[in-house]
């Protein structure tokens, strides 16, 4: 369909996708999220998510005919690369949107009730950060990610195309009041360990050699890191050695080497 039959309010999901504050408010109120390029699109389809309507240039429509055969009562909307970035405030490089139906809420114990590894993100605001994140998760064996009430959302468009889709694949659940969540993973017999440069932190290796079955990993916020009360309630603090000078690493960095230091035996 041409892109002037949209009606107003599937029109509002594909505008002023470049404001990301607007977005990650108004998103989860919607109910949608904003899957860009073919790739990330078949994804989030492979994954069982359902589309409302699809967005795209008239180069990509036949890329995507298969998605589009296979979903005939999703509407899709097909214009020049001009017109699409009129609506959408930006040059489409990957030709294509979805507005996806976002996914349920699912409960923090529920979650996590058979999970050996799990990977806690504390007020990480940088959307490219937890994408990067999540892909680690996605190869590392990391079974469950939980996202604090302040933490940038998974399902935002900049995070889904960084994690390549993997957002889809590993499970996650937003928390409730914080840290005092970290008691629901204390009572599954959750070790958990904050990576943080404290006097009495173990190193990575030194967790690793403990071998505990079941492990959370609490990731701090790229400026300030983990708040104090979270350091308090942790099990451990944990830090990665550095050398020449180099005091950390990037979050994103830092939790792909963790994740793999403390993988499951068994991985």
């Amino acid at each position: 369909m041409p892109l002037d039959e949209m009606p107003e309010e599937t029109t509002r999901y594909f505008q002023q996708l470049t404001d990301v504050k607007l977005r990650s408010l108004r998103e989860p109120q919607w109910g949608i999220y904003i899957a860009e390029s073919s790739k990330v699109i078949r994804r989030a389809l492979d994954t069982g998510h359902t589309p409302h309507a699809f967005l795209m240039s008239e180069k990509w429509a036949d890329d995507l005919s298969d998605v589009l055969y296979a979903h005939p009562n999703t509407p899709a909307y097909v214009g020049s690369e001009d017109e699409l970035e009129r609506v959408t405030g930006f040059h489409l490089h990957r030709g294509a949107l979805a507005a996806m139906i976002r996914p349920e809420p699912v409960s923090v114990k529920g979650l996590v009730q058979n999970a050996r590894r799990v990977a806690i993100l504390e007020d990480i605001v940088d959307h490219t950060n937890v994408g990067a994140i999540f892909r680690s998760a996605a190869a590392l064996n990391v079974d469950a990610v939980l996202v604090t009430p302040r933490c940038a959302d998974p399902l935002y468009r900049r995070s889904i195309r960084v994690s390549m889709g993997t957002v889809f694949q590993v499970p996650w659940a937003r928390m409730g009041q914080w840290p005092d969540a970290l008691d629901i993973l204390h009572e599954q017999g959750f070790t958990t360990a904050a990576l943080a440069l404290e006097e009495d932190s173990l190193t990575l290796t030194d967790l690793a050699r403990r071998h505990p079955e079941r492990l959370a990993l609490v990731l701090g916020t790229e400026g300030h890191g983990l708040h104090p009360r979270t350091l308090q309630k942790t099990s451990h603090t944990v830090m990665i050695p550095m050398s020449n000078g180099v005091d950390s690493l990037n979050v994103a960095a830092a939790s792909a080497v963790a994740f793999w230091e403390t993988r499951p035996e068994s991985a």
